[in-house]
This record gives structure tokens, sequence and C-alpha cells, in this order.
């Protein structure tokens, strides 16, 4: 190879490697992360899928990114946010209903009794859920979720549950978007939970919320057309039901995917068999001060299974304590 070759060469390469670590290291660029190689690993992935000279480049269209909630996108200790507000429901609704005083799980809620509501198992949780959350109209739950969001805090932080998003979290979601990504909720929690506040907490439209479900029906009340809640499931979207909701919702296999758990790992596989670069990344939760630090034991968010396909694979794992500046954002939601 002549010298003029070689320093042409020699130039690109080193134009490119240039470019990349500026990129990296920009402070515009997910600003509430440290410089570190899961930001790092993001930034690439975005870079070579978004760049149509290159080999990996993928349309606007296909530029599908998937995210948990719970535990990914907010907290979700000492329960899922959710389960608290079953229970805010079941209290307000208690006076109407005389024989849950001596009835489980809602003799337990009424009691403040966590460990026998715990006691009460899937099914216990499961019955909860679906008598506090039907009932009523699709708008009139919406409208509940709403003035419960805007009045209820967290037990032990006294924030609002939307002030308990995660910053960098927020950021990645608006760094995909601002390069042609589509972002989409799939999370095991319910959708119409969801679909009333993430627009406003995470820009994510409600058609492109992913979510459990319970069966819904249409019927005429005084001559309006209403959509009644029953207290039956209609469809889990966990673990394995995460893929299938993705395919029956999107209809195309993500590009990018993020969770937290071991109920996030099959969505983190669908994603990863497709074709061409793929980015899955969990968030490890590992800051027992700003939040909490848990994992393989956790009732909550359980990170084990997971945890080791990540690792066997080279996926990304966030670690909290160390990839992330801050976890909240400075003004509450």
């Amino acid at each position: 190879m002549n010298k003029i070759k070689l320093t042409v060469l020699l130039v690109t390469f080193n134009a490119g490697l240039f470019s990349f670590t500026t990129l990296a290291a920009d402070s515009t660029v997910l600003p509430s992360w440290n410089d570190s190689e899961s930001r790092q690993n993001i930034i690439a992935f975005v870079d070579k899928v978004t760049d149509q000279s290159g080999p990996d480049y993928v349309p606007p269209a296909e530029r599908i990114a998937v995210f948990d909630n719970d535990g990914t996108l907010w907290s979700e200790k000492p329960v899922y946010f959710q389960l608290l507000f079953a229970i805010d429901r079941v209290k307000a609704l208690a006076s109407g209903h005389p024989e849950w005083k001596t009835k489980q799980p809602f003799k337990a809620v009424l009691e403040d009794d966590m460990d026998a509501l715990a006691n009460s198992g899937e099914k216990g949780l499961l019955e909860l859920v679906m008598t506090s959350h039907a009932g009523n109209t699709t708008d009139e739950f919406s409208r509940i979720v709403t003035d419960w969001l805007a009045s209820a805090r967290h037990p032990t932080t006294g924030k609002r549950y939307t002030g308990m998003v995660y910053q960098p979290m927020l950021e990645l979601l608006d760094y995909l978007r601002s390069k042609g990504f589509k972002t989409y909720i799939v999370s095991g929690g319910g959708i119409e939970f969801m679909r009333p506040w993430v627009e406003a907490v995470y820009g994510v439209p409600p058609e492109q919320v992913i979510g459990s479900s319970i069966r819904t029906t249409f019927e005429l009340r005084d001559g309006e057309p209403v959509l009644t809640r029953l207290p039956e499931i209609n469809f889990i979207d966990d673990k394995a039901g995460k893929p299938v909701g993705i395919n029956q919702h999107i209809g195309r296999r993500p590009i990018a995917a993020f969770g937290n758990s071991d109920g996030d790992l099959q969505m983190l596989q669908w994603t990863a068999a497709g074709e061409g670069r793929r980015l899955m990344a969990i968030v490890r939760h590992t800051d027992e001060k700003r939040e909490w630090a848990y994992d393989r034991d956790s009732h909550v968010g359980k990170l084990d299974k997971a945890l080791d396909h990540a690792t066997a694979n080279g996926w990304t794992v966030i670690d909290m304590k160390k990839d992330w500046r801050a976890i909240y954002p400075q003004v509450a939601q």
C-alpha cells in the first residue's frame, strides 16, 4: 500500500473515531447519563441504524423501540404502583361493601395488613385488582386514574407517582424519537391505567401503549354509547404475553427493547431474534440511596434469569448507581 492511500485511510479512520468520541461525550445527548459503556452502546446503536450510508441502516418506519414501564420508566417499590391504586380504590369503595370487612383479600386492605395481603397470593391480588378496576365505563375509569395520580403520594418518598419517573429514561425516549424512532410502552400493568397519563409524562401517545386488560363491553346507557369494564381478564401482557402483545398491536418486531426484570425476558429475546443490528438493555436497580437496590431475590421486579441471559449474550446492562447522574426529574411531574 503506498503512502498516499495509507494516509487517506488513517485520516478517514481517525475522523470517524473523532466523530464517535465527540458524540458519545456530547453533554447535550442524554445529559443525565454518565459517559459510561451503557450510554456509549446506546448512542453507537442509534448512530449505526440511522446512518443511511452504513450497512446497519434501518428505515424510520422500522425503528421500533419498546419499553417496560414498572421498574424501567418509573419506580416499582414497595409494590407496583397500580396495586397501591387498587388498595386506595378498595378503601374508597368499602362503605358500599360491608362484606369486605370479613372477606380476604379486602379485609387485609381495610386493616392495612400487608402480610395477609401478600399471603393471599396471585389469586387474591388479581381479585383485588379486578374488583377495584371494574364496574365503570372507560371514560369514568380514566378520570378516576387521573384524579388519583393528582392527589396520591408515595408511602415512603412522599412524591407524586408521576414524579418518580426516571429522568435518564425520559431523555432516552426523547433522544430516540429525535432520531426517527417510534416508542412504545409494553407493560404488565393495565393498559387503561397507563393511557390517561403516559403522553403527558413520557411523550408516548395512548395508542402506543400495550398492557394487560380486562374485558369491556359496548352498551347504551340512557341512549348514550359507552364501554363498560367487566371484572374478567382479557389479556395478561407479561412474560410470554409481551411478544404476543407486540405482534398484535404493532405488527413489527422491535429493534430496541428496554426492561428491568424476568417479566421482560421474552420481549428482549423476541427483539434479539430479529435480523440486523439490535439493542437489548436491562435497567438494573443498584442505587440503595437514591432509589432501591434489588435484583435476584426481590418479590417485585425480580431480575434473575434475564440478568444471566444479558450477561451471556452481551446485552447492555444499565447500572443505575454508576450510569445515571440523576434518578428523578428536578421538577415534579
